[in-house]
């Protein structure tokens, strides 16, 4: 088995495996995928969002970063919403105002880096051409798809509070929105029909035959600014035409011997790498898995991580990450004093990105690993007409008061709790791998890595394993986690059992490569509809 990919959207894994097995690397089939997923998961993923990778080139020992974030637009401004703040989200995923105004439509919007960030990758590590990369996705969207469960549930879903947005009501508020996705009696499409976008293939093509840079200074870039402008929208074309892609260096850190490749500020890297350091000073193993002891310490480390990166964590080019205090042994080791004294953590609120965001991770027969995490956030709905593709509501996640790291600023991107990861042995990866689910990648990954190196488990059963949550005042356990081990931890912590068995946290998708013989073997999580596929 020369290659493998692993995403949550059967369709764009198998777009994504059949470039591996025409003998394209690793990056020409997340590109290819990642095009597809935009497609068929529209609300997700695709050129109106943000992208970020961690990236193991086979040429070089150094894992690479790049990050395409959504920034704030030139018209926005730290103190614009001051006075419509209703309260946070009690789920995480940002903030209330009043009108949802940072959550749905024109003024959610943040600049884009999704197409200029996937054509980078191609065009420096790929070896097929941008146009070959997005030609399934434009086939796709003009042939149409078959609707999935998950999809057509997504649809159906109610908002779980009323200042939120449910992903229906975000197409009902546009016009072209509307028109592509609804029924003309106003229904959603269900399972198993077919649904056609052919204003994305046009985009798509145009983007294919013009290049990359016509979304930022070409024809689609005017038409998506004068449309942002009529609707009072904060990015202009002048936004569009200076965005540039960051080049952040990959946040190491290391495991019980192994080494930690993953996400820099201002995404969940950090706290992923934080998690680990405190839990490194303990026989978790003799504890047994997801025993109430076992619970009850790895939440208190993710609380602890929180705690720390609540309050400092922002875009480095705004405000001063203090990462080597945040990621060091050191302040680990003081963690860990707290914990065993049963000491008070007290974590701050901050908004996490939205749960609405895909992932990607690909390795090759030639040894590249790519970690591929994107999203829209949960999109604003809005699409500009005769383009057919949504762009993101990156808005949602600033602070929205003036004077915190995380608050809005131009220019600025938000925190996110992606984290495209890459463990190595020996210099050599062993697990590729990331989720989508906001801040709850980062404990989601932290349990799938614990699963393989502290138990030994397979991949698959690392990701199948029932996981828990914790970054505040409870600790949420999915349901197959049994009431009794519940019970012992509520003991000593707020625990809150999911309705949920599978899902509701970051849902994670690995690939494992067995370090003696370079065997493969891969994982989706179960909560969402995906696979693992050789090629």
């Amino acid at each position: 088995m020369p290659g493998m990919i692993v995403a949550p959207q059967p369709i764009a894994v198998e777009e994504g495996a059949r470039v591996l097995m025409r003998g394209g690397n690793a990056i020409d089939a997340a590109v290819t995928c990642a095009a597809v997923q935009g497609v068929v998961s529209p609300q997700m993923c695709g050129l109106g969002g943000y992208a970020l990778l961690t990236l193991r080139l086979a040429s070089r020992r150094e894992p690479v970063a790049l990050d395409a974030p959504a920034l704030a637009g030139s018209r926005a401004r730290p103190e614009m919403w001051e006075g419509a703040v209703l309260r946070p989200n009690p789920d995480g995923w940002g903030y209330f105002l009043r009108g949802k105004v940072n959550d749905i439509g024109y003024t959610s919007i943040c600049t884009p880096g999704w197409v200029k960030g996937l054509a980078a990758m191609l065009a420096r590590w790929g070896t097929i051409s941008w146009a070959q990369a997005l030609a399934p996705a434009i086939r796709i969207a003009e042939e149409g798809f078959v609707v999935d469960a998950e999809l057509a549930a997504g649809w159906k879903n109610r908002a779980a509070y009323p200042e939120a947005c449910s992903l229906l009501e975000r197409i009902q508020s546009n016009a072209e929105a509307r028109r592509i996705y609804l029924h003309p009696d106003g229904a959603p499409y269900e399972a198993g029909e077919t649904l056609r976008n052919p204003d994305y293939a046009r985009s798509l093509r145009q983007l294919a035959e013009r290049g990359p840079e016509d979304l930022y200074t070409g024809d689609l870039a005017r038409r998506l600014s004068q449309d942002w402008a009529a609707h009072g929208g904060f990015v202009t074309a002048d936004d569009l035409a200076t965005y540039r892609l960051r080049e952040p260096a990959a946040v190491m850190g290391s495991y019980r011997g192994y080494t930690v490749a993953t996400a820099p500020p201002l995404h969940g890297g950090p706290t992923l790498l934080a998690i680990l350091n405190i839990l490194e000073g303990y026989d978790l193993a003799g504890m047994g898995h997801n025993s109430a002891e076992y619970i009850y310490l790895v939440a208190m480390a993710m609380k602890a991580a929180f705690a720390d990166r609540n309050p400092h964590l922002g875009d480095p080019a705004f405000v001063e990450v203090p990462l080597a205090w945040m990621t060091s042994k050191a302040r680990a080791a003081e963690w860990r004093g707290r914990i065993d004294a049963g000491g008070p953590i007290q974590v701050a609120f901050a908004p996490s990105g939205s749960p609405s965001t895909t992932h990607v991770s690909v390795v090759d027969g030639q040894g590249n690993g790519v970690a591929l995490t994107h999203s829209l956030g949960s999109s604003s709905g809005v699409i500009t007409p005769g383009l057919g593709f949504m762009v993101n509501d990156s808005m949602v996640n600033f602070y929205p008061l003036a004077g915190q790291a995380n608050s809005i600023a131009p220019g600025k991107s938000r925190t996110t709790g992606m984290a495209p990861t890459i463990v190595y042995q020996g210099g050599r990866p062993v697990l590729v791998l990331g989720a989508p689910g906001a801040t709850r990648i980062i404990t989601s990954l932290a349990q799938v890595i614990l699963n393989v190196l502290d138990f030994g488990m397979s991949i698959s059963d690392a990701v199948l394993a029932p996981r828990f949550d914790c970054q505040g005042e409870r600790i949420r356990c999915q349901a197959r986690i049994p009431e009794w081990v519940c019970a012992e931890v509520r003991q000593r912590h707020p625990v809150e059992r999911m309705a949920a068995s599978h899902g509701g946290l970051g849902l994670v998708h690995a690939i494992a490569i067995d370090p003696a013989t370079g065997r493969l073997s891969g994982a989706a999580d179960a909560g969402a509809g995906g696979m693992a596929l050789g090629a």
